[in-house]
């Protein structure tokens, strides 16, 4: 029988830890730099060289780095590197500017990000711009955040009952403990904020008056925070599949995942039990999710052995997860949920490539942890601190979000992180720019566009209809989404009214 009191201690003893060594660390401060120490930053000049990195070398990139201030506020204290790259425009005589991105994540590497986007763009587009692919501050090549975490991902389920919630936060304290024990007090300076100052000195150095930008996911946000702190410098902006600047953050934003999924999960079970002679998994969809609820409970009983792997209840809804956001993965899905009942049914199992690089990444860190994952969203908004407050939204999404409500409900490392140093930004101006939104998307889900929107007063918005995709314009192929963000990014003039797209 499990000690769920003494797991419950533990649990709570940890918490104490985290949040004292976290608080000791980071203290409030406001940013208060004096624009003119920042003038050696904006004036200097790349050093291009070639990126060593094989998709960016077959488009003929070039990579530099750019410094910049660790501290806006002590602009003559500490510097980091932020890593760009270049693959210049196709026509100079046509050229426009600049376009700088951002892949998502947060905490998501974007040096060649730009090699898939520009590849969606038409001829007479790609001539216009110098595409700039960037890992952010604290992220791959920049000065990048390592908390030595044992495992890779900083999200997880809170699994089946009490005791099983009790093991995940003591999971998520000892996280946030490891980023403040290792990291210390530089962390506190890994914020979205900072990357959009970081963003435009990247600019002075480009010796751009406005950069263009497209951002996805996270990036979206991203995006929307600069045209917010700096409205004079956006140009054409894109902002594809997201995320209400109300609601980002480690709690709002993943809680508006919990009926997306289930809903992505629906159409998954549909499409499996249609194929029920292949992955026996069910015939109906009510037998299919039936199996899926059947593994996480056998999952919690004892870990299912994939591989060299074990697969806990807290794991396995998030490999489902990470699979979800593209519904040409459905096939994908449905043979590892057979190889997780092959598993469960005690037989050795060897999972694909794709599979065992999804969980060496989740349960061992390879080849690294997602550490800048959190050191973004804890740093830039404030999470509850008290663990019973997230067991309440647990049980009361159990029902309607039987697979995935333990999962986008549950404590993260933010509920054990210091404040952040600076208070959220509030989005609400009227730069012109396009958002593009599938209505099924998983991750930023359509009710987040939707808030994206009213706060960029002067937007246009794309929906993709009855598509549960996430990231469109570079990943999935549609006559009418790319064509009205080739038209705007070639033209600079947005649709005159909301426009509604349908699957090719």
């Amino acid at each position: 029988m499990r000690r769920t009191h003494a797991l419950a201690f533990a649990a709570l003893a940890v918490v104490a830890a985290a949040t004292a060594v976290t608080g000791a660390v980071i203290t409030d401060r406001a940013w208060a730099a004096d624009p003119a120490a920042l003038d050696r930053f904006y004036s200097q000049r790349p050093e291009w060289k070639p990126c060593d990195n094989p998709k960016l070398d077959a488009a003929k990139a070039q990579c530099a780095d750019i410094t910049v201030p660790l501290n806006y506020a002590e602009p003559q204290g500490k510097t980091i590197t932020v890593a760009i790259s270049r693959i210049s425009a196709t026509d100079p005589a046509q050229r426009h500017g600049v376009m700088l991105s951002n892949a998502g994540g947060p905490g998501g590497p974007g040096l060649d990000f730009m090699v898939d986007v520009g590849a969606a763009m038409t001829p007479d587009v790609r001539a216009r711009y110098d595409l700039i692919g960037m890992d952010p501050r604290g992220v791959g090549r920049s000065t990048p955040v390592n908390c030595k975490w044992p495992r890779g991902f900083g999200l997880q389920s809170a699994g089946i009952d009490a005791e099983a919630y009790a093991e995940t936060v003591a999971t998520q304290a000892d996280l946030a403990l490891r980023c403040a024990t290792t990291e210390g007090d530089w962390l506190r300076h890994i914020t979205t904020r900072n990357t959009a100052r970081d963003m435009d000195v990247i600019r002075g150095a480009l010796g751009e008056e406005k950069v263009s930008y497209y951002g996805t996911s996270y990036g979206t946000y991203l995006g929307s925070v600069f045209t917010q702190m700096f409205p004079q410098r956006s140009d054409r902006i894109v902002l594809d599949s997201a995320v209400d600047p109300a609601r980002y953050g480690a709690v709002q934003m993943t809680q508006d995942m919990g009926p997306a999924n289930e809903a992505a999960l629906d159409a998954w079970a549909d499409w499996t039990a249609a194929h029920n002679g292949d992955y026996r998994l069910g015939s109906t969809r009510d037998q299919v999710r039936a199996t899926v609820v059947d593994l996480i409970r056998r999952a919690a009983e004892k870990p299912l052995r994939v591989g060299e792997f074990d697969v806990d209840q807290h794991d396995l809804p998030m490999l489902l997860f990470a699979g979800l956001d593209d519904p040409r993965q459905h096939q994908q899905v449905a043979e590892q949920v057979r190889l997780l009942a092959d598993a469960a049914a005690g037989r050795a199992v060897q999972p694909d490539e794709g599979t065992t690089k999804a969980l060496a990444y989740m349960v061992r860190a390879i080849p690294s942890d997602g550490s800048a994952q959190m050191a973004i969203m804890c740093g830039d908004v404030a999470a509850p601190r008290d663990p019973a407050w997230y067991w309440r939204n647990i049980e009361a999404a159990r029902a309607t979000q039987p697979v995935f409500g333990a999962f986008t409900n549950n404590i993260t490392p933010c509920a054990f992180w210091a404040p952040p140093i600076e208070a959220p930004t509030v989005v609400n101006n009227s730069v012109p720019t396009l958002i593009v939104q599938s209505t099924g998307d998983t991750r930023t889900t359509y009710s987040n566009a939707e808030g994206m929107h009213r706060a960029l007063t002067a937007s246009r918005m794309v929906t993709l209809d009855n598509v549960a995709i996430h990231w469109i314009f570079g990943r999935y192929p549609n006559t009418c989404v790319y064509s009205a963000v080739n038209t705007y990014l070639r033209d600079g003039t947005l649709p005159t009214t909301d426009l509604t797209c349908q699957k090719d």
